[in-house]
């Protein structure tokens, strides 16, 4: 055994000697190697293949970047939120794509880019729409009365996946806690729509705000709901109601876009119209009616067909910004 080990190691010191003299099998064939330019070199590829994929992120990041926008008060809107910048994490998402491999797609890492003005900073103004650089739309339906039109629309939302606001008049809140119950159950933001469905401008500054604490309360102690939003009934204030409101925790909003579906029009005539003006950041002020429970499935469809998404009121309004889903 010790003989055959010995025998192997010589063999080994003669292959050497041989590759590092003049002449030699061996020395002639990489000579001839080295002579082939057109060979890989194949220790270099992997470097120049990471290179390419960075610069490819690279390009692609600096066409996606977008620049936040500043809240600012409108002479017609009015308070008009923020819209977060966007930027792709260029480093996070080149050490995904190095980790996933070169035939996958690169999934590309967002970051948001808050702007300097935002919505708390406007101080006590209403609001009538969202950013129109924000694709996406909501739906405010506000409840005094209509509850036999409730479930049939919350069936169709649930079908349609599309959560919505609801401004819940306080004294039907009273009487109905069950029901909405059942509605914020289903993922429905659910906000105040003061107590009695007062015009809040015609009332003293004690009333006025008994009107709105009185749901923000009921809201607390009957559904367990932190309130935001206050919509005032028949879209009827002045700034004492806009004041206190932001006094009580609260933002004031109204509407972009009337169904009118009081006057009981027909569901086509809503579907035609929502469907036709609709646009970014639009809010769409509608009721528990027959008119827009029978055209709800239409205008959730026509909404969508613009390319625009459906969210709540704090969805809409909030600076979150929407980021794309895949890259191309």
């Amino acid at each position: 055994m010790k003989t055959e080990k010995a025998a192997l190691v010589l063999a080994c010191i003669a292959i050497v000697i041989g590759i590092g003299s003049s002449r030699g099998p061996v020395k002639d064939m990489l000579a001839q190697m080295r002579a082939q330019s057109g060979l890989p070199v194949w220790s270099n590829a992997p470097k120049q293949q990471d290179d390419t994929l960075r610069r490819q992120i690279e390009s692609t990041a600096a066409k996606l970047s977008a620049s936040p926008v500043d809240a600012t008060v409108d002479r017609v809107w009015k308070a008009i939120p923020g819209y977060n910048g966007l930027e792709v994490d260029v480093e996070t998402t080149y050490r995904d794509a190095l980790l996933q491999g070169g035939n996958t797609p690169v999934k590309y890492v967002y970051r948001q880019i808050a702007p300097k003005v935002s919505l708390d900073d406007l101080g006590a103004q209403p609001i009538y729409r969202g950013n129109p650089a924000k694709p996406m739309v909501s739906l405010m339906i506000n409840v005094a009365w209509g509850n036999q039109y409730i479930k049939p629309m919350l069936d169709i939302l649930d079908e349609e996946q599309v959560k919505v606001t609801f401004f819940l008049d306080g004294s039907w809140l009273s009487h109905n806690v069950e029901l909405a119950a059942e509605m914020l159950k289903r993922g429905h933001e659910m906000e105040n729509h003061a107590y009695t469905h007062p015009n809040m401008s015609t009332l003293s500054h004690d009333r006025a705000t008994a009107e709105i604490e009185k749901t923000q309360k009921l809201l607390k102690q009957s559904l367990g709901v932190t309130n935001k939003w206050f919509a005032p009934p028949s879209g009827d204030f002045d700034q004492e109601t806009v004041d206190i409101a932001t006094r009580l925790g609260l933002k004031t909003v109204l509407w972009t876009l009337d169904t009118v579906d009081w006057r009981n029009p027909t569901p086509e005539s809503v579907i035609a119209k929502i469907t036709a003006k609709v646009e970014p950041g639009t809010l769409i002020l509608m009721h528990p009616t027959a008119s827009s429970s029978k055209a709800l499935r239409g205008m959730i469809r026509g909404i969508k067909g613009k390319g625009l998404m459906l969210g709540t009121v704090s969805q809409t309004l909030s600076a979150e910004r929407l980021t794309p889903s895949t890259v191309e």
